[in-house]
């Protein structure tokens, strides 16, 4: 799965963010620090997102594909 992810950076290194994502964001010392952390942030948000969807009664969860 791919996702697009927004670097910024700063004196301090850099901050990133997933814009599809709400509130998912990280940061590095390095952009490939940054890269790195962002890629787990993504795994655990969609971990959390998975969770809550099965603790949601009468819900149907379902997929689609998004022809590019």
């Amino acid at each position: 799965m791919r996702y697009k992810i927004v670097l910024h950076q700063s004196e301090e290194g850099y901050s990133v963010s997933c814009p599809g994502l709400p509130g998912c964001w990280s940061q590095g010392v390095t952009e490939a620090d940054a890269i790195e952390n962002i890629q787990d942030a993504i795994r655990e948000y969609l971990a959390t997102v998975d969770d809550l969807l099965r603790e949601t009664p009468n819900a149907e969860v379902r997929e689609v594909e998004i022809p590019l």
